[in-house]
């Protein structure tokens, strides 16, 4: 679920992670959780590295003198957990790719399935059954070998499990079996079809650690380090120190990664509590690289030496949620005290009419964005379903006759009434105050309710807690985000009625919906199955759990000066980091290095100044002969008669939190 509610903080990004973060309504892969794209951003050049820049950088020690080389990353949102059955923040579900390999991941280039741990795979000429062929001699890091069994170990707990089920069973739908012929096997078995396969980006756990985590402790169960032993994985790193809601998280490489070693001996995550300082660290050599930062530092770090930075797409989205229906899902009755007005379809959809979508994406994000609409990305061309214009379009008037026809009329004082005539009353609008982007998109909504005769209150509160305050039911509205996978299925479970309490955090239940989510899971032809999706996204909009705000993009930059080799994910205007797989994390080097990932290894690797919205070309290694194009100008750069060469970056974003 890499949409993983990153939500996109940063995102979220939910996730949240988001989104970007999460199984709490409050996941999503976009700061979580990882993902969509939006329009521009792209890899930039650089000048070269210089000799100053490398003696300024306090966080790398000198690659060729045999000291410890450190990549120091700064971000804007905690880890919630290292226990991948537990986090929904788009951060955790990063360390979660450093720490564990997953049978199949992701290519940068366009998201594709790629092989993990199995290096192949095949199917039945009915879909039934798919068989997957593991790397063998893939140790885990205390030594134990990584065989089937654990991949078996892992699904099998996933599906007769609840809280692991809440996190990754989607991608498990419809498997009545999983067995291990062999060491190097395993065979999923389905009742029916699956569309998302073979897509199945599962962190793989090593059962002779967890086993001993019964299902009665899996809530409790850290997977932090203990007793000065880092975590078992099998991943390129592994965690040495740091917990969840910490300051500072250290990775140390995995020098036996069944895929190479990296080429950094330790990446070293330190928190920052908003963009500023987080900057500063990054002008100061203190941190290697940042995200989640805003299109006004992008274009601030443009004059700073040694620095690259752009505005990259992300896999992602923000929204506006409303409260549609907390229940008690145990007893049926309600849950917290949503107000009744955001209970109805017919006025949240009014309200969608209320909001200026173009004025959030110049004012709240910069122009580093586009206007959105649903919660499949338009970059995601098959599956995204857009309304008519003037859908989108902001139209208080007729927001305003559509308040009226639904019953919510103006008051003698000014303010709407529900149908029964009874005060609409308050609105509670929620924020995240590690977002200026949530804050400040609620601020605006705050004024829209009011020029529309309603009354409302902003409260700005951290991540954490805000996930606490959907689960309760206490808020009628908040802003949030969600990174998307390329598949959209997660993303879509995500509002069905199944998932209220755990992923959904609109608490949205629509039998309908939930029927077209079952036939698009079985529907393996493409063209069918986007026509399902498509429709869902229709009914979605019409219901209005979600205001999509705005397709974001994420702000990042990097010390050229000192590290090289990053491949933007997607190609050519993707993320750095933060996005799905851990490519870039074995792909980075020092600069001196950089000649080793060039196609041409005369090469250099760009170092110096940033710039926003730039678009450029890369080579299959990250690196390419590049051309900066931007208000009419095409700039490139040579040195030494060699064409600089171009970076580029998951959706971490200031958001998907």
């Amino acid at each position: 679920m890499l949409d993983v509610l990153v939500r996109l903080a940063g995102r979220g990004r939910r996730l949240r992670g988001g989104h970007d973060g999460q199984p709490s309504p409050s996941a999503r892969r976009l700061t979580a959780i990882g993902a969509v794209l939006a329009a521009f951003a792209a890899l930039v050049l650089a000048a070269l590295p210089g000799a100053a820049g490398a003696a300024q950088a306090g966080t790398v020690s000198s690659d060729s003198s045999g000291d410890t080389v450190r990549f120091t990353a700064g971000i804007l949102n905690e880890v919630d957990s290292f226990n991948p059955f537990l986090g929904i923040e788009a951060e955790s579900f990063e360390m979660w790719s450093l720490m564990y390999d997953s049978l199949v991941t992701y290519t940068q280039d366009d998201m594709s399935p790629s092989p993990g741990l199995a290096s192949s795979w095949d199917s039945s000429e009915d879909g039934l059954t798919w068989t997957f062929h593991l790397d063998d001699g893939v140790t885990w890091n205390d030594g134990e070998p990584l065989t089937s069994a654990d991949v078996v170990y892992t699904f099998d707990r996933i599906l007769n499990g609840t809280v692991e089920k809440a996190t990754w069973g989607s991608y498990l739908r419809g498997v009545s079996d999983v067995s291990a012929p062999d060491d190097d096997t395993v065979v999923l078995t389905f009742t029916k079809p699956s569309a998302v396969m073979p897509l199945l980006p599962i962190p793989i756990l090593p059962e002779h650690v967890w086993s001993d985590v019964s299902s009665s402790k899996i809530r409790s169960y850290a997977n932090e380090p203990t007793d000065g032993q880092a975590v078992v994985g099998s991943g390129p790193f592994e965690l040495v120190d740091g917990t969840a809601g910490g300051s500072t998280y250290t990775f140390e490489a995995n020098p036996d990664y069944w895929q190479g070693a990296p080429h950094v001996d330790e990446l070293v995550y330190r928190v920052y509590k908003s963009e500023d300082p987080a900057v500063q660290a990054l002008i100061k050599g203190e941190v290697d690289y940042v995200s989640g930062i805003s299109a006004l530092q992008v274009d601030a770090l443009s004059d700073e030496d040694g620095i690259t930075a752009h505005n990259a797409d992300s896999p992602g989205f923000d929204e506006i949620s409303f409260n549609a229906g907390s229940v008690d899902l145990d007893t049926g009755d309600s849950l917290g005290d949503p107000n009744p007005a955001v209970l109805d379809p017919a006025f949240r959809y009014a309200i969608g009419l209320g909001i200026d979508r173009q004025q959030l994406v110049d004012k709240v994000y910069q122009g580093a964005g586009q206007v959105g609409s649903t919660i499949i990305p338009p970059a995601y061309t098959t599956f995204h379903w857009e309304p008519d214009a003037d859908d989108l379009a902001y139209d208080p008037d007729e927001a305003g006759t559509l308040l009226d026809e639904a019953g919510y009329t103006m008051g003698d004082d000014g303010l709407r009434t529900l149908p029964d005539g009874s005060p609409i009353g308050t609105l509670r609008l929620y924020a995240r105050s590690d977002s200026q982007t949530s804050v400040d998109t609620m601020t605006y909504f705050k004024e829209w309710l009011a020029d529309l005769g309603i009354e409302s209150t902003v409260k700005a509160v951290e991540s954490s807690k805000l996930t606490d305050v959907i689960l309760s039911g206490e808020f009628d509205a908040f802003q949030w985000g969600w990174y998307v996978e390329p598949d959209p299925d997660s993303m879509l479970s995500y509002m069905t009625c199944d998932q209220r309490g755990n992923w959904s955090d609109s608490w949205y239940c629509d039998a309908e919906y939930d029927k077209l989510y079952e036939q698009q899971r079985v529907t393996t032809d493409r063209d069918e199955r986007a026509a399902i999706v498509q429709k869902m996204q229709q009914i979605l909009f019409e219901d209005a759990p979600y205001l999509v705000t705005a397709y974001n993009t994420v702000g990042e930059a990097v010390r050229t000066d000192r590290f090289a080799c990053f491949e933007p994910q997607p190609a050519e205007t993707g993320v750095w980091l933060f996005g799905y797989g851990v490519a870039n994390y074995l792909n980075m080097r020092p600069v001196s290095e950089a000649s080793d990932c060039a196609d041409d290894p005369a090469a250099l690797q760009p170092t110096g100044s940033a710039a926003s919205g730039a678009s450029g070309a890369s080579g299959a290694a990250g690196l390419g002969t590049g051309a900066w194009v931007g208000g009419g100008v095409v700039l490139v750069l040579l040195v030494a008669g060699g064409a600089v060469l171009l970076l580029r970056r998951r959706a971490g974003a200031e958001d998907r939190e």
